[in-house]
């Protein structure tokens, strides 16, 4: 699915996110899918038009087989091959997006549109495992840092802070902030990790 969601205020955020869903609708179709979803029906247009260029009136590529490609079980696990490496950014954004969607889930709310993204629980669980995974690990950022219990927790008191100003007051008192700041944390840094975090945030809910 491409998350990007528009946005019918601000006109430059709708353009970006047309612009990397065409992006990704093109590169699906090339590659050999017959269709795909995306996250706002506004976006259908512009996964239709994507497929239809390349599928014409055929209903599907069946034929396009691609045995020009060979993966083997060492590929899918030759994580060392990429090039990407940890960042203090990844970090932040996984505090930041879980904080957000788990203080939305405590309120009812299973699907939500989280920096122009179309998040639900899956996302959540990315973030928390990223998170558990990179202090279990031991990771080291790109800027030296060990990623460690301490400053996972410095990083989510910081965003919890932010959130505060950003939210007011009034808001932030009547949200789940703090239950979900906690439960990030429980699940995140716990040395038994939970099957799933909704598991305990089910405990939570009102």
């Amino acid at each position: 699915m491409a998350a990007f969601i528009p946005s019918r205020r601000d006109a430059e955020a709708n353009a970006v996110a047309f612009a990397k869903v065409r992006a990704d609708k093109d590169r699906e179709a090339r590659d050999g899918y017959d269709g795909s979803w995306v996250a706002h029906p506004d976006l259908v247009p512009i996964a239709r038009a994507s497929f239809d260029r390349v599928l014409g009136t055929r209903p599907y590529q069946k034929d396009r087989l691609r045995e020009d490609i060979a993966v083997s079980a060492a590929d899918l696990l030759a994580v060392d091959s990429l090039e990407a490496r940890p960042t203090r950014a990844g970090l932040v954004n996984a505090v930041r997006v879980g904080l957000r969607y788990i203080e939305a889930w405590l309120r009812g709310l299973g699907a939500v549109a989280i920096f122009n993204l179309m998040e639900d629980a899956a996302t959540a669980e990315i973030s928390r495992s990223q998170l558990w995974q990179w202090v279990n690990a031991g990771v080291v950022l790109e800027d030296g840092a060990l990623v460690t219990d301490e400053l996972v927790r410095s990083v989510a008191a910081e965003e919890l802070a932010a959130v505060r100003v950003e939210v007011g007051e009034s808001a932030f008192a009547s949200g789940a902030w703090q239950r979900a700041h906690d439960l990030l944390l429980q699940v995140a840094l716990d040395a038994d990790y939970p099957d799933f975090l909704t598991l305990p945030a089910y405990e939570l809910v009102d």
